[in-house]
């Protein structure tokens, strides 16, 4: 008894000394945000590209989503072996109930790999209710299917979940531009089907969920690209993932690849079809706005609170000085230095980098393209190139502007999304192409 005793007290002794130096040793892994989705709200509030008609499937948007489900398909732009999920009830109501989620890798349409979908938990439930206002985190959920390189890169997860009753006013971001799969209202659970048969409606936008994490390895960190329509990929190919970010995270995984030590940045997208930098005063689900909560406003909550954020990249101003918002370029400039003190006293060493605006001299649209637009349009500019409180710049102006119009070069104006001859305002896939790779790879050296 008395040697047992002896070798317990070793066995104590010996598992306290290693749990001390394990808790001594800085962890080799963390959280960082792979793919993210800014919100606004209450649906159909927003500013959606290539819709579906959803009468049948959202028939009273007072009521949002009624004892129905979601799959929506999402691009990780890094992957890990544990991803955990966030699911956002921002502009809701009321409380809004979800149960019954699922994680999975993608077929094809709204179809999951047999094998890969696995259930997702939040405090060990099934079940999870957000209030209003509110947003939540699920467990992490190891994913199997993950494994060593980039085996992974370009495909894509379906994240399946069921809205138990009635959510009320929908938080979500209307301009996806990627296909998602919901059923109709009392269809209940279908999370678990692995079948296209079982979500038979599409959707251009996303619901509820807004952001997903994988673990990385210490060193990596994530740009969020912040900002409007243009950020948010207007005129870029539906389901083609040629927005500006997009062509910079290829860029940087592939700049990553030819070297040791692996993928060190993962670009996340934060734009807003419509998003103003100070404006709108005021925004709830009483009082919402096409393009959202300001970027001042919704600041917090689309940048700061990512996890694993070390660079930011602001492009915005633009719907500011649209009839629309008819602000000032020194309240622009002004709320630019406001949002930058605040990204830089949350994030310690954070790079900012300042983009420049495209031109929408000429637009079709009847909010932009007039002369004053552009007058301000080049004073903020000037701001971010010459005295702007950044990191560097991004200087998309001089990769799309023609220099003898003073409008967006000729060959980006046709739209990819829709067809058509464009509207001289968002860039098309060439454009965001040569806004990808504008950007100077050097200033993400650390």
């Amino acid at each position: 008894m008395l040697r047992f005793v002896k070798t317990c007290t070793v066995l104590a002794v010996v598992a306290a000394s290693l749990a001390a130096t394990a808790a001594d040793q800085p962890a080799k892994t963390h959280w960082v945000t792979s793919w993210a989705a800014s919100v606004q709200g209450p649906y159909p509030v927003g500013n959606p590209s290539a819709q579906p008609n959803l009468s049948l499937v959202f028939p009273a948007p007072a009521s949002g989503a009624q004892d129905q489900s979601f799959r929506l398909i999402v691009k990780p732009e890094l992957w890990g072996g544990r991803a955990r999920l966030r699911f956002s009830n921002a502009l809701g109501t009321q409380p809004v109930t979800f149960d019954d989620a699922f994680v999975g890798l993608q077929w094809s349409g709204s179809a999951v790999l047999p094998g890969s979908n696995l259930a997702v938990t939040f405090g060990g439930k099934r079940t999870i209710t957000v209030a209003p206002g509110a947003s939540v985190w699920s467990d992490g959920v190891a994913l199997p299917f993950v494994k060593k390189g980039n085996e992974l890169r370009g495909r894509k997860l379906a994240v399946s979940f069921h809205v138990a009753g009635s959510s009320g006013p929908m938080t979500w971001h209307a301009k996806a531009l990627q296909s998602s799969y919901v059923t109709l209202p009392g269809a209940g659970s279908k999370g678990a089907d692995l079948s296209e048969a079982a979500f038979p409606f599409a959707t251009a936008s996303w619901y509820f969920l807004d952001a997903l994490d994988m673990v990385a390895p210490k060193g990596t960190g994530a740009i969020v690209a912040f900002g409007d329509s243009i950020t948010d990929g207007t005129a870029s190919t539906m389901n083609g993932d040629d927005r500006w970010p997009d062509v910079l995270a290829r860029r940087l995984g592939a700049a990553a690849g030819a070297k040791r030590g692996g993928q060190r940045w993962v670009v996340v997208n934060a734009g807003i079809g419509g998003n103003q930098v100070i404006g709108p005063k005021d925004y709830s689900p009483q009082m919402p706005f096409a393009g959202g909560p300001s970027a001042l406003d919704r600041l917090e909550r689309d940048v700061l609170s990512l996890s694993g954020v070390k660079a930011v990249i602001w492009l915005e101003g633009t719907n500011d000085f649209s009839k629309n918002g008819n602000a000032e370029a020194d309240a622009v400039i002004a709320g630019m230095h406001v949002g930058v003190t605040r990204i830089r006293a949350k994030i310690p060493g954070v790079k900012v980098i300042g983009a420049t605006l495209t031109s929408a001299l000429g637009s079709s649209s009847a909010a932009h393209g007039f002369e004053l637009q552009d007058q301000k349009r080049k004073k903020l500019n000037d701001f971010i190139r010459n005295g702007g409180p950044f990191d560097g710049v991004a200087d998309f102006d001089r990769a799309t502007t023609d220099t003898v119009t003073g409008g967006m070069k000729a060959e980006f104006i046709p739209d990819n999304t829709v067809g058509g001859a464009g509207d001289k305002l968002h860039p098309n896939r060439m454009g965001y192409q040569a806004m990808g790779m504008a950007i100077d790879l050097g200033l993400f050296k650390r």
